[in-house]
């Protein structure tokens, strides 16, 4: 529902790679802003305050070199979005935190393992360097 996983996914992309990897984030449906993702993305230092869910239909541009998805369903369709726009489709099944009950700092560490899963995701598959220190 782009409000989890996506955009975290997204927002860690942008953030390492802020000037060679264009990143936008969709879902099959809408959902509603997740007050856990602004909050455990906030420890990082990435601001998603601002972030409202898309759905794939949104998405103005649809000329990407590569879609990666994190759920089922967003593979799916974006394996048939591969009929008619020319671009790499990857799968990478990621833990929905949403199904994690318990505590408050329960559920923010289940938030919390998927950000820092994504993060090293992200960092492996496109070869992420640290800047130079100086």
């Amino acid at each position: 529902m782009n409000a989890v996983r996506s955009p975290m996914a997204a927002a860690i992309t942008r953030h390492l790679f802020p000037h060679s990897i264009y990143a936008a984030s969709a879902g099959v449906r809408e959902g509603e802003p997740d007050p856990f993702v602004t909050a455990v993305m906030e420890e990082i230092g990435i601001d998603l305050s601002d972030h409202r869910p898309h759905t794939f239909e949104d998405l103005a541009d649809t000329s990407f070199d590569l879609v990666v998805s994190l759920a089922p369903e967003a593979h799916h369709r974006a394996l048939e979005m591969t009929r008619t726009n020319a671009f790499d489709a990857e799968y990478w099944p990621t833990e929905d935190p949403t199904v994690v009950g318990g505590s408050r700092e329960q559920r923010l560490d289940a938030y919390r393992r998927v950000r820092d899963i994504l993060m090293q995701r992200i960092k492996q598959r496109f070869r992420w360097q640290p800047p130079p220190s100086g």
